[in-house]
């Protein structure tokens, strides 16, 4: 099947400059390359919730940049995934560090979150061999070895030809009814509703937005007049519909081809900010028409934001990488003997099921940390974070350093599902119940503490 569209990759390596006596070395150039490859699981495959039973004429992508010309080089992905989760997002990053010639604390993964899409949990695979079943549905991991080796070798390959970048460019714009909270509180400060993605109800639609980030936010790497990579932020779920058998991008992923379309020079990567509590559920009530209106609503804010762009000239030292590693609380409900045996009653299905609760308690137990990174480019900052996290911790980090340009991609590692607030836990809800959120309340300190670090803001 055919692509929907296939951007020609841009990349080039680091030039290595030798010294010469009593001559001033010229500064070292930022070099952007980009990559791009088809994310599409066969006719078949499980995804999250069903199995494809055809494809469409859109794709699923993983496609992405690489910086380099300022340390080793940064790598930043993002994938038509619903999720990709603790060691499975351990060898995404291994394998794109190596052909990228970099460590895996210099790359960032994130899924878009779409449903109609896979998931992928090495570590679930792998518990759920280890305990003898033999059902392993959509955490059969074959299809996302294949996607992580194309990946790496398509970075290779971009390596080898791309440009220089002189400018850095950020703009902004307010997307306009899309995004709605989706926990409506009571009189009584807890969630009387959940106002899902697609909601009929027309008294849930007609309540306020809600606390949302109403702006997409674009950063693009420029070669003079010409762009060459641009990489936007917002933050929602990323659905319309679902449950359809078919393979699908969504809202996100049609804007995204909007955009490359009408910039066909540039690689247009997009990535799911601080969405976890934030749906289309106001301005959508399931009807699949909304699917295109969505897309083109979030394609005039990318075209506003990047028509607002300023550049300004980019040199290796205004690009920066750093990483706090932190170790999230388990939520108390998680036991691993209480979810082993029912792992071997229950079939590992549905999303977040007990393979994937107990894949996080399994890595958690091990004392694994997961990397919160933040890039650095000028004045623009992008904090890279896990799970599907409120929108109050993207908020929280713009209010940090209003003298910067701050953005958020977030569906970084999933292995903790839901991230709420710690007021979020009180007020109920779906997303920090037990079905839906691996971490406890405490979380919270811990994530404001590496932003305020990343970010170099006081408390």
């Amino acid at each position: 099947m055919k692509p929907l569209a296939l951007v020609p990759a841009l990349a080039l390596a680091a030039s290595v400059v030798l010294p010469v006596a009593g001559r001033a070395q010229p500064a070292a150039a930022v070099k952007v390359a980009t990559f791009d490859v088809d994310a599409t699981p066969p006719v078949g495959f499980a995804m999250a919730y069903d199995p494809v039973r055809r494809l469409d004429e859109l794709t699923l992508r993983c496609r992405g940049v690489v910086v380099t010309g300022s340390g080793r080089p940064v790598v930043l992905c993002a994938v038509d995934w619903i999720g990709i989760a603790n060691e499975g997002h351990d060898l995404f990053r291994e394998r794109l560090a190596r052909a990228a010639g970099t460590t895996p604390d210099r790359v960032a993964v994130h899924a878009l979150h779409q449903h109609d899409a896979p998931g992928c949990d090495l570590t679930a695979e792998r518990l759920i061999r280890d305990l003898g079943l033999k059902d392993f549905g959509r955490f059969e991991s074959g299809f996302h070895r294949d996607v992580m080796g194309r990946a790496a070798t398509a970075i290779e390959g971009a390596l080898k030809s791309a440009q220089p970048v002189t400018h850095y460019g950020w703009g902004a714009a307010e997307v306009k009814e899309v995004a709605s909270n989706r926990r409506i509180l009571g009189p009584d400060g807890k969630v009387r509703a959940v106002r899902y993605t697609a909601t009929k109800d027309p008294a849930l639609r007609a309540e306020p937005e809600g606390v949302i980030d109403p702006e997409v936010a674009v950063l693009s790497f420029w070669n003079g007049d010409r762009p060459v990579a641009v990489l936007s932020y917002y933050a929602c779920h990323p659905q319309s519909y679902y449950r359809t058998g078919v393979p699908s991008p969504d809202f996100p992923g049609i804007a995204r081809f909007i955009r490359g379309q009408a910039v066909p020079e540039a690689l247009h990567v997009h990535f799911n900010g601080a969405g976890g509590n934030i749906g289309a559920g106001k301005y959508n009530d399931g009807d699949k028409e909304n699917r295109l209106v969505l897309a083109q609503r979030l394609a005039d804010g990318m075209k506003r934001a990047l028509a607002g762009t300023k550049r300004q000239p980019l040199a290796a030292v205004d690009v920066g990488w750093e990483t706090v590693p932190v170790k999230l609380p388990v939520a108390p409900h998680l036991k691993e003997e209480d979810l082993i045996r029912e792992l071997k009653t229950e079939p590992a299905r549905g999303y977040v099921s007990k393979a994937d609760q107990l894949a996080w308690v399994v890595r958690r137990k091990a004392g694994h940390a997961i990397d919160i990174a933040c890039l650095r480019v000028g004045q623009a900052r992008v904090l890279h974070m896990p799970g599907e996290l409120f929108v109050e911790y993207q908020l929280a980090a713009k209010k940090m350093r209003p003298d910067l340009r701050v953005a958020m991609a977030a569906y970084g590692d999933y292995g903790p599902a839901y991230i709420g607030t710690a007021a979020a836990y009180a007020e109920g809800g779906y997303e920090t119940g037990p079905r839906a959120s691996n971490v406890a309340p405490e979380v919270e300190p811990v994530l404001m503490d590496a932003m305020r670090r990343l970010l170099g803001a006081g408390r």
